[in-house]
């Protein structure tokens, strides 16, 4: 049997492919301000155990863009019974810990559809450079979720998706979601959580300092995001 070429592959694989999509991502244009970013996750009961983990990589992540000019951040949340959170735009790292802090996983079911359509509204309002999710389950219509996601495709807001666990059929759908955004999926677990830590800061830090300052980063980050500055220089 034949392997389907949607199901992820080694490792390796999807962090390469992650890395090209954010390689081609584009710059905030300069003068605009702060570089704006949506970090959406699900707070339903099953995302429990990681929930920590993602407070500190979305710390670690705030706080190296915070001498770039400035990156905007709105966290977002779905968790319990249509339960559905945006806290306003924030700079203030502290701020934004207390934030995460404070939330509590309920069990619920996903809402990712509303993540997107959120992403939307504010889009077409003001500029958003990317939208990062952390899930670990779809529990919706795909046909919906992807018609969405191509619509921030064409408001060139891509999608980069952490995925906790190795569902094919999750991934499925995740993947779809990225590709219609212009964005990327990759496997998320307490194992990669340092790599993926630095993918995410990557993003971060280009979406609020351009390529110049992701080359930077890449000097005390890790082999990943190196690889991902070698990609810049090469295009």
């Amino acid at each position: 049997m034949s392997k389907d070429p949607n199901l992820p592959g080694k490792p390796s694989q999807a962090v390469s492919q992650f890395l090209d999509r954010v390689a081609r991502t584009p710059v905030k244009s300069s003068g605009t301000g702060a570089g704006r970013l949506i970090f959406a996750l699900d707070a339903t009961a099953s995302r429990e155990p990681m929930w920590d983990s993602a407070c500190r990589i979305q710390a670690e992540m705030f706080a190296e863009t915070a001498s770039l000019g400035g990156l905007q951040v709105q966290l977002c949340y779905y968790r319990g019974f249509q339960q559905f959170h945006c806290d306003s735009w924030c700079t203030d790292t502290t701020r934004l810990q207390e934030q995460m802090a404070q939330v509590r996983c309920l069990g619920g079911a996903t809402q990712i559809g509303r993540v997107l359509e959120h992403c939307v509204v504010e889009a077409r309002q003001h500029k958003v450079q990317a939208l990062v999710f952390v899930g670990d389950a779809i529990e919706e219509a795909t046909d919906p979720l992807c018609a969405t996601a191509g619509q921030l495709g064409l408001l060139n807001v891509p999608v980069f998706i952490f995925q906790e666990g190795r569902s094919a059929q999750v991934t499925r759908v995740f993947q779809q979601i990225a590709q219609l955004s212009g964005g990327a999926c990759v496997p998320f677990d307490h194992h990669s959580a340092n790599e993926l830590r630095d993918l995410l800061t990557a993003v971060a830090v280009y979406a609020a300092g351009g390529r110049k300052a992701l080359e930077n980063f890449s000097q005390r980050a890790g082999p990943g995001v190196a690889l991902l500055t070698r990609q810049f220089k090469d295009q």
